[in-house]
């Protein structure tokens, strides 16, 4: 049986080729693990996403499941935890950024805003569906990760640049980048 062809980006790496065929560009409605997976983009910041992914169950037992409501009561001691633990990024802004964007987070739920409506609202609740032919033509940004990172900041969200948010949105299914010959790009449309 041939391999489907699918987006360049993977390679050859079993578990990178398993996030591009599972997850990656799915549409994610759930607010806990909206807020993960834009945690984790954060911690990518000047690295590869294959470094995340390696740690990712790691990062999901330092930060107890990404639950929003236990990483806003973390304190110093728990960023010192986390600064000693190897699994994960070691960088105290990411950390601290985490912990200041779950009180963000539990502030928009005070509010009445679920996460969820409140990120989808900058798709106008669907996905965007892109048809890029070669990788170079894949934005870094666009004027909808713009609003989002600037509003996400001003809400108090740490390490939301319009580029992560970018990232996160092709991640979470808001809009669909992979390219038209992959075969994931006629599944998400």
């Amino acid at each position: 049986m041939t391999e489907p062809l699918r987006c360049t980006w993977p390679g050859q790496d079993p578990l990178y080729v398993a996030y591009h065929d599972h997850e990656w560009g799915v549409p994610e409605r759930d607010d806990r693990a909206l807020y993960e997976k834009l945690m984790l983009d954060g911690f990518q910041a000047g690295l590869s996403w294959i470094t995340i992914l390696r740690k990712r169950e790691t990062f999901r037992t330092a930060f107890e499941g990404f639950q929003p409501e236990k990483v806003a009561r973390y304190g110093e001691q728990d960023v010192v935890r986390l600064l000693a633990d190897a699994g994960i990024i070691r960088h105290r802004g990411k950390i601290e950024g985490a912990i200041a964007s779950a009180r963000a987070y539990l502030d928009m739920r005070e509010q009445g805003t679920p996460f969820s409506d409140y990120l989808w609202q900058f798709t106008d609740g669907r996905t965007i569906q892109n048809h890029w032919t070669g990788m170079k033509q894949v934005p870094t940004e666009t004027a909808e990760s713009q609003a989002m990172s600037k509003d996400l900041k001003k809400r108090g969200f740490k390490f939301c640049g319009p580029t992560i948010c970018y990232a996160f949105m092709q991640a979470v299914g808001m809009v669909n980048d992979h390219m038209v010959e992959c075969y994931r790009h006629t599944e998400l449309s």
